[in-house]
């Protein structure tokens, strides 16, 4: 029954029920097709018009029209005008943190090493050229994403990268793209933006790889352009998982399950625990927190998408968890790192009471463009990695290429390549003439 929480009028959502792991990823990773067939729809416009249907799109979906798409520099200098010089320090920090965190994962120009006398072998890292990242707005505005994607494309050595954001662009996140180096920056947003920034219009240059999170729209453009464009991974509306024993502490469970929802109606998040009373002692302390939110109307429409699970011991409540393969994973258990040495599946993982999802978000410098609906399974979240391609690299000598010849004739002979063969023995043939 919803009863009024707080004297403030607001309804407490439906309390929420107890499910199963198929549950939790069927609904996160359904999806209609009248989501696919509107995307379509407005990958082709863009792929037919161009800017001119970039213009109609904006003005249609975020009521905006625009005259030119680029910000100008004059634009993002008055940015900081309007930006507390307290909100620009720490952009700033945060910035650094990421960068520090990134600059580690970056793996050497070259290397090469000789495993064999004559044979020597190698890696060449080579930064992508152009990139852009997608920048959510809407319901709130994002500068911490437009930190994670630009400053890790750059400590990638990416020459070019450019980013979209929707409609009229919010103050802190000019700055935030400025602070990280951004090259260009469109007000275009949604579906459209991803097709824009893969094909190219008479205004926005294409790029060769799309990285950042976005709705479902976005989502699904990505996966529908990815034969056309690089991406780094389906990542959608948010979410968050609790692995929780009875040592936990409710409030704090609470606190980052509600800070999920704060996203948007399609956030989510859930609970798998191996203490049948704690979700009633969560649930208790979230609609506590969740009176006082600001943004508690759009929080409780998350609850409709969330729940949770109680497993019979925490092996198995270890083993569901990587079923679900979450964005986020909090782990508040007796013994966090015995239980974080069996997780094969999430995003980023938040270890202990005093780690919450929010550190990762803005400060510790992990980057929170994460994989969604399960992806957690096969994909990583955002690295370096991701912008950079590797060449392998062979060197030999004439005594190198001796060694290897019976094994390259072998296979050429097996495989009915003979000119394979040849173009070895050809060079010994050369040498002896």
């Amino acid at each position: 029954m919803e009863k009024a929480a707080g004297g403030s009028g607001f309804t407490e959502p439906e309390k929420w029920k107890e499910i199963d792991e198929e549950t939790w990823i069927e609904n996160r990773m359904s999806k209609t097709d009248e989501v696919r067939d509107i995307v379509e729809g407005i990958i082709e416009q863009v792929r037919r018009e161009g800017d001119r249907a970039l213009r109609e799109l904006t003005k249609k979906f975020d009521k905006v029209e625009l005259d030119r798409f680029e910000v100008s520099r004059e634009e993002i200098e008055a940015a900081y005008g309007e930006v507390d010089q307290e909100v620009v320090d720490e952009l700033e920090n945060a910035a650094y943190n990421i960068q520090r965190f990134h600059r580690m994962q970056l793996p050497p120009d070259m290397w090469t090493t000789e495993v064999e006398p004559g044979i020597t072998l190698g890696v060449k890292s080579t930064p992508l050229d152009r990139v852009g990242c997608y920048i959510p707005g809407g319901l709130a505005a994002y500068p911490s994403t437009a930190l994670m994607t630009v400053v890790a494309a750059k400590t990638a050595g990416v020459e070019e990268v450019i980013c979209c954001t929707p409609g009229k662009t919010n103050p802190a996140v000019l700055v935030a793209l400025d602070i990280a180096g951004c090259d260009e920056i469109y007000r275009v947003g949604g579906a459209q933006a991803i097709a824009a920034m893969a094909l190219g219009t008479e205004s926005i240059e294409k790029v060769q790889k799309i990285v950042g999170p976005g709705n479902t729209f976005v989502t699904e453009a990505k996966i529908l352009l990815q034969d056309t464009v690089g991406i780094d991974f389906p990542a959608g509306p948010s979410e968050a998982a609790v692995l929780a024993d009875s040592s936990a502490v409710p409030e704090f469970v609470a606190a980052d399950l509600v800070a999920q929802g704060e996203h948007g109606p399609s956030s989510a998040f859930v609970l798998v625990t191996d203490d049948p009373s704690l979700p009633d002692r969560v649930w208790a302390c979230m609609m506590e927190q969740l009176a006082g939110e600001p943004r508690r109307d759009i929080i409780a429409q998350s609850f409709r998408n969330s729940g949770y699970i109680v497993a019979k011991d925490m092996d198995l409540a270890v083993e569901i968890m990587n079923g679900i393969a979450p964005e986020h994973l909090c782990i508040e258990v007796r013994d966090p790192m015995d239980v974080l040495s069996k997780i094969r599946n999430a995003g980023s993982i938040f270890v202990g009471p005093y780690t919450p999802i929010a550190a990762g978000d803005y400060a510790s410098g992990t980057n929170h463009v994460l994989p969604t609906s399960g992806y957690a399974a096969v994909c990583s979240g955002l690295t370096v990695s991701m912008f950079r391609k590797t060449s392998t690299v062979q060197m030999l000598t004439k005594e190198g290429l001796a060694a290897l010849a019976p094994t390259i004739n072998t296979l050429a002979e097996v495989e009915g390549l003979h000119a394979h063969a040849t173009s070895v023995r050809i060079r010994d043939r050369g040498e002896n003439q």
